[in-house]
């Protein structure tokens, strides 16, 4: 099987997996990060093989619909890379992308590391602010039943890795405690590029999102 036709078979693969998927975690959130990772890889020295691969399984199985439990996406993509006979260093490489790409909190250290997890880590970094940010944020917030805003419930900014998965704290809060964090942690030169329009659009809607919430505007 050619990797041309490995790509497109995990696709089809990744398309079927996610059907019914919540919003901000699709087929398209899988589509978005892929396009954005070939476009950072241009200007990066990597396997692109391993790129596509990696930003098309990220989030085969994430933890968060799977009572927390980050083994379940590695081996579903393991699984299934072998049923395609992609070889074994290319599956390993790509179980560390799955298995280091994601935030966890400010205080969770990553254990591997690569010019290609640089690259697609961006690139799910990237969809997680701007725009499509926001619009993935409160509709993940609407998924978990979760409160806009609360005044009175300040953004926890020192949580560790559990605390962090187990917060129910307000919609709003996650952009303190994740997204407006998220520039500053880009790994590639592209990635800082386009992290900063979208951190400043990001800075816009909170801004007008806190005068409407007081009656200012």
């Amino acid at each position: 099987m050619t990797k041309d036709l490995q790509i497109q078979t995990t696709i089809n693969f990744v398309k079927e997996k996610l059907e019914g998927a919540e919003g901000g975690h699709d087929w398209f959130h899988i589509e978005r990060v892929y396009k954005n990772s070939k476009l950072i890889a241009k200007t990066e020295d990597v396997n692109l093989f391993v790129v596509e691969l990696g930003a098309l399984l990220h989030d085969i199985a994430d933890s968060k619909f799977h009572d927390g439990d980050e083994t379940v996406g590695p081996k579903v993509a393991s699984e299934f890379l072998k049923t395609i006979e992609v070889d074994e260093e290319t599956i390993q490489h790509v179980i560390n992308i799955i298995e280091n790409i994601s935030y966890k909190g400010g205080n969770f250290k990553a254990t591997f590391s690569s010019p290609e997890l640089n690259v697609v880590q961006d690139a799910d970094r990237l969809d997680a602010i701007g725009a499509i940010g926001i619009a993935r944020t409160f509709n993940y917030g609407g998924f978990k039943n979760r409160a806009l805003y609360n005044p009175e419930i300040a953004p926890n900014l020192n949580m560790t890795k559990a605390a962090y998965k187990a917060s129910n704290a307000p919609t709003i809060n996650h952009f303190y405690e994740k997204l407006l964090l998220l520039k500053d942690k880009m790994n590639t030169e592209t990635g800082k590029h386009i992290a900063t329009q979208r951190h400043d659009f990001m800075i816009a809607f909170l801004d007008q999102f806190y005068a409407e919430w007081n009656g200012e505007k």
